[in-house]
């Protein structure tokens, strides 16, 4: 007879407790260390980077836990006490609020261990320790006290003085977050004496709101206690089994949760059980797929952008551009044995893809280089061909609409990347180790990511419990045969757009950009925002997908506001389109994944997508491209036809949608085991909810990615000019050949070292618009200005179709103005006329690349049309500048004239052709030329002028050509001498073979 012996409670606490421990091991670990520093190191805690008592009197939360022995080690001790209670807290919270059908109680959970974490990041890391990271793991635990806050709070059973409170701590802890930034930047950049005291009450504030809105706990836990029993009444001392129970003393009214008992018990003999037929997608199979398609984009984005290398040194076709069609390697696929292969082994050509695309950075020859690229894509197109084709056979849209869900994902990560690493993507193979690759790492995530490669098999979507039963669908589960053209436009379409518009997050917001004052987003930290939006769209077309009409038409209002506007509009035009884009993705992937003939429809697709990148580019290089002038400038065509092919695509699959969708009459046909095959649909209905929740995870860890490099990148500090004390400008003027070397490197870190070493406040950047597929959508203003702490103009936009014209400076840009001067048959001569504050004086910069030497009648108007802004302006001003020109001959005379003010900085050198530097009203003191090593294939010219009291002087002595000797000049002058002789890494004075001076 089996006993009914009740067992005995081993232990019975009240989980309030739990709560309580929490709430007094947290607050007396920082009451405790602010008592010790108060009491030792009053005026070293108080002291900041600027300023120290009584300026500052009150230490920030940072100083107070981490500066000094032994306040922070009893901090660190009592905080560690509070990890147990931490833990069950918020366990104890998930269950309590714990509501079914809902993804809060997860997502409650999940950011509140992954903040307890972040916690663990500020305390043990501190500001002396490492001051990046340090910031890093505060602002983490910033952000994700959003999510955790916002959970709690929706959880909590309405109209009860519960949520009440903790609306208002949450509200109060986000609202003191308002002046704790204002301060911080009023300390930081302004450096307001006492601005860091009040910046610390704020953060103290944040503290005590913090610790208060978990110790609420108290209250919700009052009617709940946890029971530890043995799992049978044996009295045995060592127990095997045993339950812990959670008992809830009371009903909650019908407002909260239904559930009145929780029960979790452990047993050595319990063991999950598995559905073996589910294809329920785990955390590892989603990391691989968009894993490999992170490195599908990283490498098939720089395909492009090393075939760019060839023509730009040939100044037109090479023939190296026959290269792309490694793209079209699908039609191959019409071989069985291939497909069979690609398909049985999908690890292979993701291999393969791998090793040569990312690998392609161990070769040094630039065209041996450009050849591994371009087999890495030919794998890379048809390992994506295959297994789109071969999910699209398991007649389950389900499983299809997953991946292409984690193919949006990789893309987006690919673009997380560029905005981390400051537009580059660290393992393209323009980059190594010296220029800030991290091309090893990527080669060994990708190969790992590609041996894990796998499809599902078709038992895995079908299989019933008679396990021998085979698939036998109807034939018109097949997409019909007028479906192709559909899907192949739709697709291909998809597939130039996602590349050109959101590899970068910077792409669309420069489209917007119109200048100083800004008036709309810039790359950091709207950069954010952009990615932000295109997660929300990915998340949304995998769970919402009946929404596609109206994300439809949202997507085209939006393509229409980013092309016709600038500013905010034009952003928010981006932020639709892109949402439109990565929203579409899943249907235009299950379109083209039920065509029975692979090769002609993928290949079809590559061909479309190969034709609009060649359009992409012809808008702007068509003075060097065989019937250029029928594309030239028509971003409008380019665009319009995309969207137009794309809504052939969302038609045709409307169209087919009926066929395409999963049902279980046509996949089997009425049989007797009808109720088995609702369980296994309603198993792959769950499992989608799974997968949903899922992605919904790691999409938001995204989101926090890029919060975080967004403010880990934002300027907080103020740039300043490198000579105050002598009110002196250098500026200098260089064509940069688009941030790719001789030797086919990204070029960035070397002319960061450069303008640094050669102390320029001001310089003019040409040949630098890259934000195009062919240069691979960068950004080269971003390292630089933030590195070298420099205000930004990028100039022009990408759809101002020209080779681009930036400004960087260390004075406050007051005004910018872009122009595109007269060019009625050469490429477009861009302009950027900026006025800066220069030791309170405003002094005007001209940014200006005429066109080619070819085209004289352009060169002749466009020498008219920069005189007429030169002499629209009485202030100081510089000229920046690409002339194409022979001194005192021809266009020379229009820019050096009577109508323009302005003056040649040396008269006497008779050895430029293409760069040159004008100016007028400023004491000009000094001109180098400095040879470029082998970063492009133009020097640096640099000019040193003295900003006078007065602006208003106009004397012709400035204007002499008076020189006088290197020793007879103040040192704060001169230029650097370490460009003597053989200079440094190949930069060196030429020409002259030293700098010239002048009284």
């Amino acid at each position: 007879m089996e006993s009914t012996q009740k067992p005995r409670v081993l232990l019975k606490i009240n989980a309030q407790f739990i709560a309580i421990a929490h709430t007094v091991c947290a607050s007396s670990a920082f009451l405790a260390a602010l008592f010790i520093g108060y009491s030792l190191h009053y005026y070293k805690i108080v002291k900041n980077e600027h300023y120290g008592y009584p300026d500052e009197w009150f230490p920030s939360v940072s100083a107070t836990i981490g500066d000094r022995y032994p306040e922070r080690s009893v901090f660190q001790i009592l905080i560690a006490l509070t990890a147990g209670p931490r833990f069950l807290l918020l366990f104890f919270s998930y269950i309590r609020l714990y509501k079914s059908n809902s993804i809060l109680p997860k997502l409650c959970l999940i950011s509140g261990i992954v903040r307890t974490f972040t916690c663990g990041g500020w305390v043990y890391i501190t500001s002396t320790d490492d001051h990046d990271f340090h910031d890093i793991f505060m602002i983490l635990y910033i952000v994700l006290t959003i999510p955790w806050t916002a959970s709690v709070v929706k959880l909590t059973p309405p109209r009860t003085s519960l949520k009440r409170f903790r609306t208002f701590t949450a509200c109060s802890f986000f609202a003191m977050l308002v002046p704790l930034v204002y301060l911080f930047i009023q300390h930081k950049v302004h450096r307001v004496k006492g601005a860091y005291s009040y910046y610390a009450y704020c953060e103290w504030s944040l503290i005590i709101l913090d610790i208060g809105f978990d110790a609420l706990s108290i209250i919700d836990f009052k009617d709940l206690s946890v029971e530890l029993t043995p799992s049978t009444a044996d009295d045995d001392f060592f127990f095997t089994d045993f339950n812990v129970t959670l008992i809830q003393t009371k009903h909650k009214s019908s407002t909260e949760n239904a559930s009145d008992l929780h029960s979790i018990s452990y047993s050595k003999s319990n063991k999950l059980k598995s559905n073996k037929n589910s294809i329920n997608n785990t955390y590892v199979d989603i990391a691989v797929n968009f894993l490999n398609s992170f490195i599908f984009w990283s490498v098939y984005s720089s395909l492009f952008l090393c075939v760019w290398y060839f023509p730009l040194w040939y100044m037109g076709i090479s023939g190296y551009e026959a290269i792309i069609v490694a793209t079209f390697s699908p039609f191959l696929l019409f071989i069985p044995g291939l497909r069979s292969i690609c398909i049985k082994f999908p690890q292979a050509p993701r291999i393969l893809t791998c090793a040569f695309g990312i690998g392609a950075y161990l070769i040094a020859d630039p065209e041996l280089r450009l050849m591994a690229v371009g087999a890495g894509i030919f794998f890379g197109c048809i390992s994506v061909s295959t297994e789109i084709y071969a999910l699209g056979q398991l007649n389950n849209p389900y499983v299809t609409k997953s991946y292409a869900t984690t193919f949006t994902m990789g893309l987006i990560l690919s673009s997380i990347a560029k905005f981390a690493f400051w537009t580059n993507n660290p393992i393209w193979p323009i980059m190594n180790k010296e220029t800030g690759g991290w091309n090893g790492t990527g080669l060994t995530v990708g190969l790992i990511a590609a041996a894990l490669t796998k499809i599902p098999s078709s038992s895995a979507t079908t299989a019933s419990s008679a396990s021998n039963q085979k698939l036998k669908p109807k034939s018109k589960t097949q997409a019909s045969s007028s479906g192709l053209l559909y899907a192949s436009l739709g697709f291909g379409s998809l597939l130039f757009s996602l590349l050109s518009m959101l590899t970068d997050t910077s792409t669309m917001i420069l489209w917007c950009w119109d200048g100083y004052p800004i008036n709309g987003p810039i790359p950091v930290p709207h950069g954010a925002v952009s990615l932000f939006f295109l997660c929300a769209g990915i998340y949304s077309g995998f769970k919402y997908p009946t929404a596609i009409d109206k994300v439809t038409t949202l997507g085209v209002i939006g393509a229409i506001l980013l092309y016709s506007f600038h500013g905010w509009v034009g952003y928010i035009g981006s932020l639709l389109y892109g949402f439109w884009l990565v929203f579409i993705t899943p249907p235009l992937t299950i379109l083209i994944s039920k065509q029975s003939k692979i090769s002609l429809a993928f290949g079809l697709s590559f061909i479309v997508d190969c034709t609009l990148c060649l359009a992409h580019v012809w808008v702007v290089a068509y003075a060097f491209v065989p019937g250029g002038p029928i594309l030239r400038e028509r971003t409008d065509i380019v665009l319009g036809t995309s969207v137009l092919l794309i809504l052939f695509g969302v038609y045709g699959y409307k169209k087919e949608k009926n066929i395409l969708a999963f049902s279980k009459k046509e996949s089997f046909g009425t049989s007797p085991s009808d109720d088995k095959i609702e369980d296994e649909e309603e198993d792959l209905l769950n499992d989608e909810s799974s997968t949903i929740s899922k992605i919904f995870n790691y999409l938001f860890i995204f989101t926090i990615l890029s919060s975080s490099i967004a403010f880990y990148r934002f300027p907080f500090e103020k740039p300043q000019p490198n000579h105050p004390e002598s009110r002196l400008i250098t500026a200098g003027i260089w064509t940069i050949h688009f941030g790719l070397d001789n030797d086919m490197w990204a070029s960035e870190h070397r002319m960061r070292d450069l303008i640094k070493e050669l102390e320029l406040d001001v310089i003019g950047l040409l040949e630098s618009d890259t934000e195009r597929i062919i240069m691979g959508n960068r950004d080269l203003t971003q390292r630089i200005a933030e590195e070298l702490n420099m205000y930004a103009d990028f100039g022009p936009g990408p759809n101002k179709h020209t080779w681009g014209a930036a400004l960087l400076s260390k004075f406050p840009i007051v005004n910018s103005t872009h122009h595109l001067l007269p060019s009625p048959v050469g490429e477009l001569a861009p302009a950027i006329h900026a006025t800066l504050d220069c030791y309170g004086e405003y002094v005007d910069v001209v940014v200006f690349h005429s066109g080619q030497e070819e085209d004289e009648e352009d060169r002749r108007l466009q020498s008219l049309g920069i005189a007429e802004i030169m002499g629209s302006s009485d202030r100081p001003m510089i000229l920046l500048s690409y002339l194409v020109t022979v001194p005192k001959e021809g266009n020379y005379n229009t820019y050096v004239s009577e109508k323009s003010q302005m003056h040649d900085i040396d008269e006497t050198d008779w050895d430029r052709w293409c760069e040159y530097i004008l100016y007028k009203k400023l004491k000009r003191t000094g001109y180098a030329r400095i040879s470029r090593g082998s970063i492009t294939d133009t020097e640096v010219q640099v000019g040193k002028f003295v900003v006078p009291e007065n602006s208003g002087f106009e004397s012709e002595e400035f204007y002499s050509m008076k020189r006088i000797d290197e020793q007879d000049v103040d040192e704060s002058l001169r230029f650097p001498s370490m460009f003597y002789g053989d200079g440094v890494r190949d930069h060196r004075f030429h020409v002259f073979d030293e700098p010239r001076y002048f009284d």
